[in-house]
């Protein structure tokens, strides 16, 4: 088990134990429930990467592994579902416009740079033969790496359906759709991308000052590596808070009742 799977572990098994604490202490119930939804959320910080692997027919590198991501992530709903029961749902007003700014913003310099690659051209030291030879070596499936040999990136796919569902979550048309079609890949997306996107910014901080170091992998220098970490995690970051603004009002919204009209 990696450390990351055994941090993943630690955390469903701690909301378990906070959950229950909330169940003995009605007096702190909702300040242990809304700790025990983060534990458990970040259990399940990571369960994207394992959809996205079963969706390119790669398959996710620990299944017991994946049902904690899982696991977590469910946890993270029923328990935010708790913690709010028994408070009125207040009307929320129309989202702002900066919720799908920000999100196409947040993706345009990675959609660049992984349709570059994918279209043979070159960024951060590497081409797109490199990226393939590196995907080969990865274990990346057939579908992936046939994408990929047609100018396609799984990666960019999945970005611009994760724009979609942006835009789907803040339109009058996706208030139309069942409840829970948005809501899943939403609350998925959310709880993967908004940890994962701001603890990488945070790491990268001391590695561009010099603190810590980062691994070259595949590229030429740690320069070439802060490059593409930045566009990366920028990307997640910005889209995840952006996706988790219009997951709240599109939740809130629909809770109340009020899915006929919208902005």
């Amino acid at each position: 088990m990696t450390l990351m799977n055994a941090l993943a572990a630690c955390c469903l098994v701690a909301a378990g134990v906070v959950t229950a604490a909330a169940v003995a202490l009605p007096a702190r119930r909702g300040v242990l429930l809304r700790a025990a939804c983060g534990l458990s959320a970040a259990a399940g910080c990571t369960l994207l990467m394992d959809v996205i692997a079963l969706l390119f027919g790669q398959g996710v590198d620990s299944v017991p592994a994946a049902v904690v991501h899982a696991l977590g992530l469910a946890g993270a709903v029923a328990l935010a579902g708790a913690a709010s029961r028994g408070r009125a749902p207040a009307a929320p007003g129309p989202p702002g416009r900066w919720i799908a700014y920000v999100g196409v913003l947040s993706f345009l310099p990675y959609v660049a740079m992984k349709l570059n690659w994918a279209l043979g051209g070159s960024f951060a030291g590497i081409d797109g033969t490199d990226v393939l030879e590196a995907s080969e070596r990865n274990g990346a499936s057939r579908l992936w790496l046939t994408l990929e040999r047609w100018g396609l990136d799984g990666t960019v796919l999945m970005a611009l359906l994760g724009l979609l569902l942006l835009f789907c979550l803040i339109r009058p048309w996706g208030l139309r759709l069942p409840r829970w079609l948005p809501l899943t890949p939403a609350l998925i997306g959310v709880g993967t991308l908004v940890p994962y996107g701001l603890l990488g910014l945070g790491y990268l901080v001391p590695v561009q000052l010099g603190v810590l170091r980062v691994r070259q992998g595949d590229f030429h220098s740690a320069g070439d590596v802060l490059w593409v970490a930045w566009i990366g995690y920028t990307a997640f970051a910005g889209y995840g808070l952006a996706l988790l603004a219009a997951t709240r009002w599109y939740w809130r919204r629909t809770r109340a009742g009020r899915a006929t009209d919208g902005p």
